[in-house]
């Protein structure tokens, strides 16, 4: 399987994705191309194009939080592209953790990872999703308020006007931004700040984005500004600006931009509050019909809820953790190249000089603690005989198992009992549903071991034979 190759975000990038953003129905405003550049300095934002649809990891303090894979409306395409992202994610050795899941597509990851995964769905960022019908016409008695201040601003300027704006008009939003800037932003939050910075950033690429933007001029000075996206059956409105001296000007500017570009438009989404108090109660009294919430899931592997390495006794051989009383015998296993080529490892290619027992058993317990993988000492006796790993563990209750000896204990079955033992506890007592093997095709010892051991062959490739087993084999 191909893995995913994630690119940098850049406005260069926009003509590739286009099509994805104009026909997306998630109903979410960081589905939208606007979204993605106005917070590309804030989010950190990467890229793939993979199964027919577009993958965006997004960089928060050092760590990526993926969104759900946008298709043009396939679920078997969106099925294989997180296929992908599995892989990456064990291949990178990065946590898979999801952000922005749309409530409607949050079911398909708790069937695919099952019910052990983290949810959570912050109200702050819970986006306001309106009837497109009611916002233009505003009828009604719980409209009320909203008719009275758009009354009262046409009262105050009768010599307003709406007018359409461009990329041409750059200069004069960024004046009207600066004014804006100076009389309500003093005390404004950081992420508001952030949010400004971004207008401007997106300004000179109204046309480019396909969005659509307006105004409203009073005495021929531009007193408001708002810039939205069409994205499916849903107006998404990503700016609205104006100076709130001017009475009733929110309002009439919010139904104004609606009348003007919700032709055909089911939904009118106005984005999320932030948590900011004011915020939330100005968009409430608009009567939103829902909200877009805006899921986070972290799905858990089997190795995560393993707090301590298991004992596991079988006829011959003891499988436990490798103590410091093992150290010299567990650093001729690990210093042994020769050996270690067909396990997958060189050491030479990690460290620096010539390593000593101490930075082996580091190594082992470093990868325990970051749940990567379980290594245990595989003993005969009171004598450490090899090595038999879980590691690679999926999301999907699957991991791989590896095992090695030492030169003076082969021949003898150990490794085949280690083998059995430790798929046994992982598939009956870790309830994962497969373990998976490979061996190098050169290597005739590791594949009899595997077969011996109730492995069933499952594929190759041109390196390996690869292996699996399931509960019911």
């Amino acid at each position: 399987m191909d893995t995913i190759e994630f690119k940098k975000f850049t406005i260069e990038d926009m003509p590739l994705m286009r099509e994805y953003f104009s026909e997306c129905r998630l109903h979410l405003s960081d589905y939208s191309a606007a979204f993605k550049v106005m917070w590309q300095e804030y989010f950190l934002q990467y890229y793939a194009i993979v199964e027919n649809c577009l993958i965006f990891a997004e960089y928060f303090r050092g760590r990526p939080y993926f969104q759900y894979p946008m298709s043009m409306g396939s679920a078997e395409d969106e099925s294989r592209a997180l296929d992908k992202l599995e892989q990456y994610c064990r291949e990178k050795c990065l946590r898979m953790h999801f952000t922005a899941i749309p409530e409607e597509k949050l079911m398909a990851l708790v069937k695919r990872y099952g019910t052990d995964v983290k949810i959570t769905n912050p109200r702050r960022w819970r986006d306001y999703i309106y009837d497109a019908g009611e916002f233009v016409a505003f009828a009604g008695k719980k409209y009320s308020g909203q008719r009275n201040h758009i009354n009262k601003f046409k009262k105050l300027y009768p010599d307003y006007e709406y007018t359409v704006l461009t990329s041409a008009d750059e200069g004069e939003i960024r004046a009207f931004l600066k004014e804006f800037e100076y009389r309500q932003l003093k005390k404004g939050t950081l992420v508001a700040k952030e949010e400004l910075k971004s207008v401007y950033g997106i300004l000179k690429h109204i046309d480019d984005l396909k969005l659509v933007a307006g105004g409203i001029r009073v005495n021929g000075k531009l007193v408001a500004f708002s810039v939205g996206e069409v994205c499916g059956d849903m107006l998404i409105v990503h700016i609205e600006k104006a100076l709130a001296e001017y009475e009733g000007v929110y309002c009439t500017m919010a139904n104004l931009f609606a009348r003007r570009n919700a032709d055909g438009i089911k939904f009118i989404n106005r984005e999320d509050d932030a948590g900011d108090r004011g915020l939330r109660k100005s968009k409430l009294q608009y009567k939103p019909v829902g909200f877009g919430d805006k899921y986070t899931v972290l799905p858990y592997r089997a190795i995560d809820g393993v707090s301590r390495l298991p004992e596991i006794k079988a006829e011959r051989v003891e499988l436990r953790e490798i103590c410091d009383t093992e150290a010299q015998d567990f650093y001729r296993l690990e210093y042994d190249t020769e050996r270690n080529k067909y396990w997958g490892y060189d050491w030479r290619q990690n460290c620096k000089g010539e390593p000593t027992a101490e930075y082996f058993m580091k190594g082992i317990r470093e990868d325990f603690s970051k749940k990567e993988e379980m290594p245990l000492g595989i003993f005969v006796g009171c004598e450490l005989a090899g090595e038999v790993v879980l590691h690679n563990f999926g999301y999907r209750g699957d991991c791989e198992v590896g095992v090695r000896l030492l030169p003076e204990y082969e021949g003898n079955g150990y490794a085949k009992e280690a083998v059995v033992a430790l798929t046994d506890h992982a598939l009956f007592d870790m309830d994962l549903n497969v373990v998976y093997a490979k061996c190098f095709k050169q290597n005739v010892k590791s594949r009899n071991t595997l077969l011996s051991a109730g492995m069933k062959p499952c594929g190759e490739d041109e390196t390996y034979y690869h292996f699996k087993r399931t509960p019911e084999m």
